[in-house]
């Protein structure tokens, strides 16, 4: 997944093996230079359905589903402070060597985003390899989490942060889920 401003492009791997040199040359230049500019990310994601939705909760949807509902609500609304947390959306994503996302505040009009998370999936991990959750101080400063395996790092929304880009040395793909505690405020 790569994005030209608002516009959101899907790539997924087969799509990007089917891509001449040429190609793949061209959209790597594009990305480049939209992190020089501003908003810019490409990693690997696969949607799942927001946890308050009706259909029955199968693979990963499950995990919403479950972040959604009873004690792990309850246990989300008491860590995060945010009492009116209704339901989580999330992502599955995987951030390859290259990968990166800029800094973005995740706050969306319209979404009701109380608190941000990401579920650590990659068994192994280094530091050199990058993909760092970097959190951006407004002087200027950085402080970061290193990925983890099944560790779920929370916070709040609005907060400036990133994914620092994974080194061509990483051995493995950065797995996560990551997403949203959201409200359904106003019917959203």
């Amino acid at each position: 997944m790569v994005n030209s401003g608002d516009k959101v492009f899907e790539l997924d791997r087969a799509v990007r093996a089917a891509m001449s040199a040429e190609q793949r040359q061209a959209l790597d230049q594009a990305v480049a230079n939209g992190a020089r500019e501003g908003f810019q990310y490409r990693y690997e994601s696969i949607r799942l359905e927001d946890g308050n939705a009706s259909m029955p909760a199968e693979g990963l949807n499950g995990f919403t589903r479950w972040l959604s509902t009873g004690e792990a609500r309850a246990l989300l609304r008491t860590v995060t402070g945010f009492a009116d947390v209704d339901f989580a959306d999330g992502q599955a994503t995987a951030y390859s060597p290259g990968d990166f996302l800029t800094g973005h505040d995740d706050d969306v009009v319209g979404k009701h985003r109380r608190a941000a998370y990401v579920l650590g999936l990659t068994p192994t991990w280094r530091l050199e390899w990058g993909g760092l959750l970097l959190f951006h101080g407004a002087d200027g400063s950085a402080s970061g989490w290193m990925p983890s395996f099944n560790s779920i790092d929370i916070f709040a929304v609005p907060q400036i942060h990133s994914v620092s880009l994974v080194s061509p040395a990483a051995a493995f793909r950065r797995y996560s889920i990551t997403g949203w505690l959201r409200s359904d405020a106003n019917g959203a």
